[in-house]
């Protein structure tokens, strides 16, 4: 009995001091080890505090810059991403900081930047997901390696320019909606305060629903409203503290995301599979986002039962389904936040509204865009690009290095997080030159590759590289049919109860909504 509970005693001594000494490597030897590296490379940042890094700081500032509007300009990096524009400051463009217990690399040197982006060894990967965002969706920006390699290949064409431009009727129509809506309006009158936040996420809601499923939109407008639910809901966990195995607790909240996630994809799998037979017997033409999908995918061999040597060469109906909830995270977030930021800031600028209208009108006249005008739209592109560049809907990129790989001068060890952070890119003065937080299209008046300063082709808005956004010309058309539309049929400009306090939660949106005031031309 006594040799027994010697053994017991030693195993379990054991095991605590193999349980340590792995706690003590997580927690300090390797944080310390990676900090050690950077610093021998003359990079300088934040000191490490065990577990926590800078979270603490980070929220703390966050909290503060949030808590009051600013001034009516476009001056948004302060308010917007406080703290690494302070650690920018203090610790040069080059700079670290903590997230948790892994490094963070900031970089602004923008050749390292697109090196990063371009990944040519493929040692850079998304950070490790928390699992709380794979509810939403594992589709396209969320996968890695050969899986995204397929996926991407396979839904490539459905983004094809020319497939782009048998949908703008579909855009058309979408907005003629939302303006007929606004006409309507029994305090209109000639003019009308209206909160266009909510109503271009209506819109953008309703194109995607339309664009990807076509004659059965209205299913699909029904999925995206549980998903935007579900968004809300997946978005307030993570602002609180993660703990792994929390989300299996059957909390309300809990309870209320498994039902949203399963009764989203088991509408999905409907919508899809039904759109399968019909193609498959004919019914159904191929002119939506589902439909080119199923194409490219080979639809008639999309089946459970598909041999493996087939399977292994196209997406599954899971893969197929979790793509669908992409097209609304990636597709109706990032247009509504651009053409939300472009009617606030033409109506803080109206001589460039009115230079736009007057294009508008030369081109289109009254008739409703189409590819051939749209393309013409000079002073509209540069808008919306000078919109970009201030008010990027995602102001940061983030990689992880998986192997040890060298970019620029800097050897990055495996384990280090890299920011990439766009919104302070687009705004940098040794970029963009002194007028930089000035809105001036015309900077973009030669293309984008002339736009900053020296050439630098400092204009990241959709990314760079072989994941640069898959449907950024998508975005692109559908906010000029919407912008040209709405500037044929009224102007506007920015209500006394606005207030400018941009800020971002997944994408950069007004705080306290964006109210302008409307005048019926």
């Amino acid at each position: 009995m006594e040799d027994y509970v010697v053994v017991l005693c030693s195993v379990s001594l054991l095991l605590l001091l193999c349980g340590g000494g792995k706690a003590f490597y997580s927690i300090w030897w390797k944080p310390k080890m990676l900090e050690r590296r950077l610093k021998q490379q003359g990079i300088r940042g934040t000191p490490y505090t065990p577990l926590i890094g800078d979270m603490k700081e980070f929220v703390r500032q966050i909290k503060e810059a949030w808590s009051k509007p600013m001034s009516l300009n476009h001056q948004i990096v302060s308010r917007v991403d406080p703290f690494t524009l302070n650690t920018v400051q203090r610790y040069g463009k080059i700079s670290m900081c903590w997230v948790g217990t892994t490094p963070r690399l900031i970089i602004m040197d923008t050749e390292i930047v697109k090196e990063v982006l371009s990944n040519k060894l493929g040692h850079f990967h998304k950070p490790p997901l928390n699992p709380q965002i794979l509810i939403l969706t594992k589709g396209l920006s969320t996968l890695q390696g050969e899986k995204w390699v397929k996926h991407r290949r396979i839904i490539n064409p459905a983004f094809h320019l020319e497939k782009l431009k048998g949908m703008i009727p579909v855009f058309a129509v979408s907005c003629s909606k939302m303006i007929e809506q606004w006409k309507e309006n029994p305090f209109l009158q000639g003019r009308c305060e209206i909160d266009i936040w909510p109503e271009l996420q209506k819109l953008t809601a309703d194109v995607i629903s339309r664009a990807a499923f076509g004659s059965t939109y209205a299913e699909g407008r029904k999925v995206f409203e549980l998903q935007r639910e579900l968004l809300t809901l997946t978005v307030e966990a993570m602002q609180t503290l993660y703990i792994p195995g929390f989300r299996f607790i059957p909390t309300k909240k809990n309870q209320r995301r498994k039902k949203l996630h399963n009764e989203i994809t088991s509408m999905l799998r409907n919508i899809v599979q039904n759109k399968i037979n019909a193609m498959r017997a004919g019914e159904s033409s191929v002119d939506d986002l589902l439909g080119l999908l199923l194409q490219s995918n080979g639809q008639t061999d999309l089946s459970e039962n598909a041999s493996s040597t087939r399977s292994n060469e196209m997406m599954t109906i899971e893969d197929v389904i979790e793509e669908c909830k992409m097209f609304y995270l990636a597709g109706q977030e990032t247009t509504s936040s651009l053409l939300t930021w472009t009617m606030i800031v033409l109506a803080m600028h109206p001589d460039w509204q009115e230079k736009a209208r007057e294009e508008v009108l030369r081109v289109c006249g009254e008739k409703e865009p189409n590819f051939e005008a749209i393309g013409r739209l000079k002073i509209v592109n540069m808008i919306l690009n000078e919109v970009l560049r201030l008010y990027p809907p995602a102001i940061a990129s983030y990689q992880h290095a998986y192997k040890e790989t060298k970019v620029g001068d800097i050897v990055v060890p495996a384990g280090v997080d890299l920011n990439l952070p766009t919104l302070l890119i687009h705004h940098d003065p040794e970029l963009w030159g002194d007028d930089a937080v000035e809105f001036k299209p015309e900077r973009f008046s030669e293309g984008v590759s002339k736009a900053s300063k020296d050439q630098q082709q400092a204009f990241f808005p959709f990314g760079w590289g072989p994941r640069i956004c898959i449907g950024q010309s998508m975005a692109m058309i559908e906010a000029k049919v919407a912008l040209a539309m709405i500037l044929q049929q009224f102007s506007f400009e920015l209500s006394p109860s606005y207030t400018h306090a941009p800020y971002t939660l997944t994408i950069l949106q007004p705080q306290h909504g964006a109210q302008v005031i409307l005048h019926q031309l």
